[in-house]
């Protein structure tokens, strides 16, 4: 599936901005980024719920919408399925009337052939022996698989998922995500989702595109996108983040460049030319800060106060003051370690990244590390 120059406007305001991508067969692209940020509206252009004011979309080398030409083809002879966030299944019918709803319309199937389709598209997703129940009598997670079956009866060339997990409770969407991920898998086609959950994200994804004000800022692997984000946007939006203000003192080891800071000098990756004497970030993760609670024999370290110590299981999370700068990082020996008290950072430059400072309204206030 092929978007390309995709431009829409409500009026006066510009959703989506010459936005363009391509998903391939088996691959998971999701959409990521805040609410507003012209996801949804991308979504509903490609399933043709929405007319573009510009731009084309293509499926297997068909031409389903093309601005310029006036060529809009209807939402239901797309053969695409989709999957809505408030699951949209009809309250009165049972779940095999729900799944077999979209084979009334088209080409009319013959009863057995519908039955079968509607049984494999039940078993795809695990309801064999549901067929009889009604919505009510189903849990959410199951209600989701039934929407989910709807969209597979019809055999599509292309599935579209808006936020399909975010009415889910967290064990339920964890469950979902597992399911999400096998079924791509075995299905052999492209998916386009729609999320603003870094997390849902990160885990289903093959490519990750982030969106801004109606444009993408950055396309690529889900590990890519969060250990080189593009942007200080990009960085802020994906995973935890510190940014660390700095400006560069050398370049002659490019792509490593000394950075003076407020935690001292780094030498984080620089994947764009810079000079001395540029303002930049350093991005480091909080896996990348360790916490001492005495100083360490070795090694350069920044005194800290520890502001706050945050359980989560495996790994704690800590919030930590460095002169102005606030910053949090991952730990998982916690005993130690009490709020209030001096502590020892030391940071992992070979993950750090550097970043020119964005011009846009996302930059933090001068002088301090954003965290997101």
């Amino acid at each position: 599936m092929e978007v390309e120059g995709l431009r829409k406007r409500f009026g006066a305001v510009p959703a989506v901005e010459d936005v363009s991508f391509a998903v391939a067969a088996e691959e998971l692209l999701c959409l990521l980024g805040p609410s507003g940020c012209g996801k949804t509206t991308t979504l509903r252009c490609v399933a043709g719920l929405e007319r573009p004011d510009a731009g084309t979309v293509r499926l297997g080398g068909v031409t389903l919408t093309d601005a310029g030409a006036g060529i809009a083809v209807a939402a239901n002879r797309r053969n695409i399925g989709m999957v809505f966030q408030s699951y949209a299944v009809w309250p009165h019918m049972t779940v095999a009337e729900n799944v077999r709803y979209p084979l009334r319309f088209g080409r009319k199937l013959p009863a057995a052939e519908a039955a079968a389709r509607c049984g494999e598209a039940l078993r795809q997703v695990r309801l064999e022996g549901f067929e009889g129940r009604l919505p009510h009598q189903l849990s959410g997670g199951q209600q989701q698989r039934v929407a989910l079956a709807r969209a597979l009866v019809m055999e599509p060339r292309l599935l579209l998922f808006d936020e399909p997990l975010s009415n889910l409770d967290a064990r339920l969407r964890e469950e979902m995500r597992i399911e999400l991920s096998d079924l791509r898998g075995r299905l052999g086609i492209p998916v386009l989702y729609v999320t603003h959950d870094q997390a849902e994200a990160m885990a289903l994804a093959t490519r990750i595109a982030v969106m801004e004000e109606g444009r993408i800022l950055q396309i690529g692997a889900p590990e890519d996108v969060y250990r080189h984000p593009a942007s200080e946007a990009v960085a802020r939006f994906i995973g935890a983040a510190n940014l660390v203000p700095g400006q560069v003192t050398d370049v002659s080891a490019h792509p490593r460049v000394a950075v003076r800071t407020e935690l001292g000098e780094l030498r984080p990756m620089a994947r764009q030319p810079v000079a001395v004497g540029d303002a930049v970030l350093v991005v480091i993760r909080p896996e990348q800060v360790a916490v001492y609670p005495d100083r360490p024999a070795q090694g350069e370290v920044v005194e800290a106060g520890l502001v706050h110590l945050l359980f989560a299981g495996a790994a704690s999370e800590c919030v930590v003051e460095a002169g102005s700068l606030r910053l949090r990082a991952q730990v998982r020996e916690t005993g130690r370690l009490r709020r209030g008290m001096k502590v020892f950072l030391a940071v992992d430059e070979a993950g750090c990244v550097l970043l020119a400072r964005d011009r846009g309204p996302t930059r933090p206030p001068a002088g301090q590390a954003g965290a997101s």
